[in-house]
């Protein structure tokens, strides 16, 4: 078996038929990531003791004659703001590393390894996960494996590369106005954020209360959906987990999409990105033959209002040490936070009332339509260090505007995947499935599609690697 190509799937597989042990396979992941994270920097902590004794309790388990899970063997790894017992969570900050380990696994965490799943490590992120590009201050820029001398989004970066450099099939990222969408659309991903409250976020440090998700990287549909299923269900841990039974959606991945009406989010949606960025809808309204287009109104202002919100709510959660240890924070993230704090308490209250009005506006739409289809970014990934970038004649700031299509979705909470553009001799680029809250399965079931006519794929890359 070829361990850097293979899907969590495939290897849950053969683990479970005894055609390779979870040893094995987890020793060939944290060798990957020995040869390969030094020109990457994914990783902030490799937990490969802990690794082995979790992979050889697995081939255990199947020797007795038990199935270990859904995900056997499956080497795993997530972003640092999830708990992982025995190690302190980074949160991609200096001020965290001085506080004790955790005691516990995330919810989440702890779901992947009852499915069988290896945890191997923790991520690198963007500090706070407020960021686009995952160049953090402390612990160095994660470099895309397209193109080491580019950014590989954030501020799920490390989640996103390294899925797509092959080090490991599957990790956790979160999302708080873009950060699993953008690194995955910048690095060829797949990446997944459900509905707002479906996945629970216990024992995962916030940035934006009222906006952060968590969800999975991947390089297969299939994977992204057998992730989704092990992780849903209610958490007393997480107060904004809902109570909503699980739906499984890898049962429903090869039903006939004919009933699902798609279209193509316009006016907003169409403005502000490379030519290339659109053509990638395109390509996928051309195989999926969807000719319509609808309006999401107002975008523009909720991209606004996303922002308002996520400063102040970010601001208010660090406000202490922000007053007495400034100097510690990365001095962008700082200012961010600064500015957050000095935000007027009306606008806040403003922003909120919009956001229930846009919210109304956008259910409306989605009455009539149930996938709708946008760009993930407006560029392929910049350069590290790029500060500005001309688009449409006009100088514009290169890290807040990745985040140009992804703020409005996530100012309501919709569910929305990435899909990766096969784009062959170029940088990658993603186009974002987009529904109603807790309607993940037809999202996934458009994407099975797109994946089996070969217009969306996330090859394992080499391309910038030795």
């Amino acid at each position: 078996m070829n361990f850097d190509s293979a899907d969590a799937i495939t290897i849950a597989a053969a683990v479970r038929e005894g055609k390779v042990s979870a040893v094995d396979v987890t020793k060939a992941a944290l060798a990957r990531i020995a040869a390969r994270d030094h020109q990457l920097n994914c990783f902030t902590a490799v937990t490969a003791k802990i690794a082995l004794v979790d992979a050889a309790r697995i081939d255990r388990e199947i020797a007795q004659g038990n199935n270990p899970g859904s995900l056997a063997g499956v080497p795993f790894a997530v972003k640092n703001l999830f708990d992982i017992a025995g190690l302190t969570t980074l949160a991609g900050s200096k001020i965290n590393a001085e506080n004790p380990a955790a005691t516990q696994d995330a919810t989440a965490v702890a779901k992947l390894k009852q499915a069988g799943a290896v945890l191997v490590g923790a991520l690198n992120m963007d500090e706070y996960a407020y960021g686009f590009v995952t160049e953090n201050f402390h612990y160095g820029a994660t470099h895309n494996p397209h193109d080491l001398q580019r950014v590989a989004g954030g501020s799920s970066g490390g989640s996103a590369a390294a899925v797509a450099a092959g080090l490991v099939p599957l990790t956790l990222g979160s999302d708080t106005n873009g950060s699993i969408r953008v690194p995955a659309a910048l690095c060829g991903v797949f990446g997944f954020k459900p509905t707002y409250g479906r996945l629970s976020r216990a024992g995962v440090a916030l940035f934006s209360s009222s906006f952060d998700h968590i969800g999975p990287f991947a390089r297969s549909v299939q994977d992204i959906a057998t992730v989704f299923d092990v992780l849903q269900g209610e958490d007393d841990r997480d107060p904004i987990c809902t109570k909503r039974p699980p739906e499984l959606v890898l049962p429903q991945l090869k039903q006939d999409i004919s009933d699902i009406r798609i279209a193509i989010a316009a006016d907003y949606f169409t403005k502000g990105a490379e030519s290339e960025a659109l053509a990638a809808v395109q390509k996928v309204a051309d195989a999926l033959n969807v000719t319509e287009y609808v309006t999401i109104p107002e975008a523009h202002r909720a991209r606004a209002a996303a922002f308002v919100i996520t400063a102040s709510e970010g601001a208010n959660l660090h406000l202490e040490k922000l007053r007495c240890r400034p100097q510690d924070f990365d001095p962008a993230t700082r200012d961010r936070f600064l500015a957050g704090a000095l935000i007027p308490s009306n606008w806040y209250i403003q922003a909120q009332r919009f956001r229930r009005w846009y919210r109304d506006r956008v259910r409306e739409v989605l009455q009539n339509i149930d996938v709708i289809l946008a760009p993930t970014t407006p560029i392929s990934a910049p350069l590290i260090g790029q500060q500005t970038m001309i688009l449409d004649g006009e100088e514009i700031i290169v890290r807040p505007h990745l985040g140009l299509f992804t703020q409005p979705l996530s100012f309501i909470g919709l569910p929305v995947l990435s899909v990766p553009i096969l784009r062959p001799n170029a940088l990658s680029l993603g186009v974002q499935l987009i529904a109603a809250p807790y309607n993940e399965a037809l999202i996934l079931r458009v994407a099975a599609v797109l994946e089996a006519k070969g217009v969306v794929s996330a090859p394992v890359i080499f391309n910038a690697l030795n």
